[in-house]
């Protein structure tokens, strides 16, 4: 009786457990991207990541501010830039 019971586990045993193992990581594969989307929502992660670049303008504002370049360049480039 033993023996039947053993034979017939252990036969078809290995399919089912590698079937369950492999199901089961799929699904915890599947909860962990669920929550991690869920979080990214929740924290604006992907409207952050889509910000316009500054214009053209606001760099050389921001170029002349650190003394990258002087009054008269800063003049001369920002007319250019409003033609």
């Amino acid at each position: 009786m033993w023996h039947d019971m053993t034979g017939y586990m252990s036969g078809a045993g290995w399919g089912h457990m590698l079937f369950g193992g492999v199901m089961m990581v799929l699904f915890w594969g599947l909860v962990i991207a669920l929550i991690v989307m869920l979080v990214m929502r929740l924290t604006g992660h992907r409207a952050r990541s889509h910000r316009t670049a500054p214009d053209a303008l606001e760099l050389l504002r921001q170029r002349y501010a650190r003394g990258e370049i002087d009054r008269q360049e800063f003049e001369a480039r920002k007319r250019d830039l409003s033609e």
